[in-house]
């Protein structure tokens, strides 16, 4: 039987919480009337339901800015929440709103209710959100969440985005060498076989390579699916963390997008952090944790124990080698003049446009590299097949 939370005033007018068990939500109103209570709210207990997954970041970004909208208008955070609860789409964001209704009415702080549901809401946004409740500014602090992650996810999707076309021509590019390899090769072969001539190098390592793959097709995607679960295995622990991300830092073309967006996010996150209200210190740690990159979590982290321990933010940025010259001076210059957040907001935005850029000379570098390895692979293939032919037709002639 499901259960339901409630919320009820007894004969003196005072609020009363609690969970009750019934075979619908008429059956535990029923049931509340009959203790003489007055309902005031019944649902059933989200907590019981099966978790579901992450909500996609455009789903909150549009829960909190009709959140900042209506506490900005002066409605009530229950009524405000109990709105958004009934007018969400998303199933997911639904149940997990009256949750945090629940939890509201019964007396806890909005952050602390959000902070129970990681799978939809950030360390971040539970910690902008606490900043703005102690500063009695939340609206201000939910519009500027809902600019920050809008603007965060452009970047994310900037870079996936990128990806997309060089991830399609690779794949149809595989699929095509797989199909000559297994199809069209053995074909060549059989008539190469029924005439008994010699064959040229070229032509020998083409068939040799079609029979191993087609005798020993198994292996080769029992390695590859092996040798991407080592690798995955070998990311999750903290020396091979550290190893690939420094090594995808490294990465020509590829390391200076990565590095930019980073360089975007961290500034970003940080300027937001710090301009709500969030400690450095908190502000440094929660950076930290959204960065991407255990090589940049690593210098974040340095930064934050060099301010604890009375020294600057950006000495420990510089020893990383990670952020360029520019950013260091700017986030200094920042440090000086107490303006630290406007800095980091500044040189978020020069590095969203330095992000495109990068990715534009990714592309540009990546197609003709395509374009070539294509035509090495697939026309050599082709031209290794034609050589015997043209050697019977020059016999022949």
């Amino acid at each position: 039987m499901p259960s339901f939370t409630y919320t009820a005033r007894n004969a003196k007018g005072d609020l009363t919480n609690g969970q009750l068990e019934g075979a619908n939500r008429d059956d535990v109103m029923a049931q509340l009337r009959k203790q003489r209570l007055n309902v005031v709210k019944v649902d059933e207990l989200v907590a019981k339901k099966k978790k579901g997954g992450k909500i996609p970041m455009r789903d909150v970004v549009i829960f909190t800015r009709q959140f900042s909208t209506m506490i900005n208008s002066g409605l009530p955070l229950v009524q405000a929440l109990d709105i958004l609860a009934s007018q969400s789409e998303s199933p997911h964001l639904k149940d997990v709103t009256r949750a945090v209704v629940f939890d509201v009415e019964s007396g806890h702080t909005v952050a602390d209710a959000l902070r129970k549901h990681p799978n939809a809401f950030t360390d971040l946004y539970v910690n902008m959100v606490a900043a703005g409740e102690a500063g009695g500014i939340l609206d201000t602090i939910l519009l500027r969440l809902a600019v920050f992650m809008e603007k965060n996810d452009a970047l994310v999707r900037k870079v996936k985005g990128a990806m997309i076309y060089p991830g399609v021509i690779m794949t149809v590019a595989g699929g095509a060498i797989l199909i000559l390899l297994i199809f069209v090769i053995p074909v060549f072969q059989n008539m190469f076989a029924s005439v008994n001539m010699a064959l040229p190098l070229p032509t020998r390592i083409v068939i040799g390579l079609s029979a191993f793959v087609k005798g020993f097709w198994w292996a080769i995607f029992g390695g590859i699916a092996g040798g991407i679960y080592a690798l995955k295995n070998y990311y999750k622990t903290d020396a091979g963390k550290l190893v690939i991300d420094r090594l995808m830092l490294k990465a020509p073309v590829l390391g200076d997008v990565l590095r930019k967006t980073a360089v975007s996010r961290f500034t970003r996150t940080l300027g937001t952090l710090i301009g709500s209200g969030v400690s450095i210190l908190d502000g440094l740690e929660i950076t930290a944790k959204t960065s991407g990159n255990r090589v940049i979590q690593d210098a974040i982290m340095e930064s934050r124990a060099s301010i604890a321990g009375g020294e600057t933010i950006s000495a420990p940025l510089k020893k990383s080698n990670v952020f360029p010259p520019m950013v260091i001076s700017m986030i200094s210059v920042g440090e000086q003049t107490g303006g630290l957040d406007e800095m980091l907001s500044k040189i978020a935005d020069f590095y969203d446009e330095e992000v495109d850029a990068a990715v534009s000379n990714l592309l540009s570098l990546m197609e003709p590299v395509m374009i070539v390895f294509l035509g090495v692979v697939v026309g050599g293939m082709v031209v290794a097949m034609y050589l015997p032919i043209f050697d019977m037709v020059n016999a022949a002639g």
